[in-house]
């Protein structure tokens, strides 16, 4: 081969193969006749054989133009692949998406979220993963994670958000629970309990140190409140943590009650604008503000 194949050779070449002339050939390219023949002759000069013969007025392939046409095919069909994936991409079909979301939201209504987004973009992948909030905007920064769900807006100045949902912090307990007659839960009612709560650290244990205005028999502080659910579960005692997971995935013989004063947390959507968003990324956070 004396030169690199280009493609416009490779789009006349399979034009005059499937429409069987130079005319229907022009045609289908919207060319001229005289560019298609050009175009095919210089073609095989960069080839070193001939592609077509002319018998009796008709244009035949030769044996060896039969032999290139499936590979020319297979490059216009992945050429075809690649535009149907490209204007996927750009209407956020496809592509990759990471998302990070505080324990308590990423294993509740954004799990669930996510499951619904996907429905409709089959060809997606996407990453779910837990992790503490003070977390999510220092990995949105360093591009380890696209989107991030808090229960902070986060306070960084590369950092952009939009407020979500409201979640509430319960009072859960087995449907036993002498506590389970009431329809809320004072801070008076959890007195004679052993309490399970959040660790001093954790973002929630701040909101709940204001309903925390007397002193309490706290004996478990967990990380998650997964843990002080399932701490609940096996009679530990109670657990004054995120309810949105119970609500979600509901547990047998588990219950909960509202507190008083009623003590709600909003979530939000984050994402850094140090660099674009993709068209899925966008796409995911339309859905999100829209539920």
């Amino acid at each position: 081969m004396h030169a690199r194949i280009q493609l416009r050779h490779l789009e006349a070449f399979h034009a005059v193969m499937v429409s069987g002339s130079i005319t229907a050939a022009a045609n289908l390219l919207h060319v001229t006749q005289p560019a298609i023949s050009a175009t095919i002759k210089h073609f095989e000069q960069r080839l070193g054989f001939p592609l077509f013969r002319r018998e009796g007025g008709r244009l035949t392939p030769t044996p060896e133009a039969r032999a290139l046409l499936p590979e020319v095919q297979d490059i216009f069909g992945r050429v075809a692949g690649l535009e149907r994936f490209s204007q996927d991409l750009a209407e956020g079909l496809q592509g990759t998406l990471a998302i990070g979301a505080s324990s308590p939201i990423a294993n509740a209504w954004l799990a669930q979220a996510v499951a619904e987004f996907a429905r409709t973009r089959p060809q997606a992948r996407i990453s779910l993963q837990s992790m503490d909030s003070n977390l999510i905007p220092e990995r949105l920064i360093n591009e380890q994670i696209d989107i991030g769900v808090s229960f902070s807006p986060g306070e960084h100045a590369a950092i952009q958000s939009l407020p979500l949902r409201y979640a509430e912090l319960s009072c859960i307990f087995p449907q036993d629970h002498p506590l389970a007659r009431l329809d809320a839960v004072s801070i008076d009612d959890l007195v004679p309990y052993p309490i399970i709560t959040y660790l001093p650290q954790a973002l929630l244990r701040q909101h709940l140190n204001a309903f925390l205005k007397r002193p309490l028999n706290i004996r478990f502080e967990v990380a998650t409140s997964m843990t002080g659910i399932v701490l609940a579960f096996h009679g530990a005692g109670v657990a004054l943590v995120e309810s949105g997971l119970l609500a979600a995935l509901p547990v047998h013989n588990l219950t909960s009650r509202p507190l008083i004063p009623e003590i709600q947390v909003r979530s939000h959507v984050l994402w850094s604008s140090l660099r674009p968003q993709t068209a899925l990324s966008r796409s995911f956070v339309q859905h999100l503000t829209a539920s």
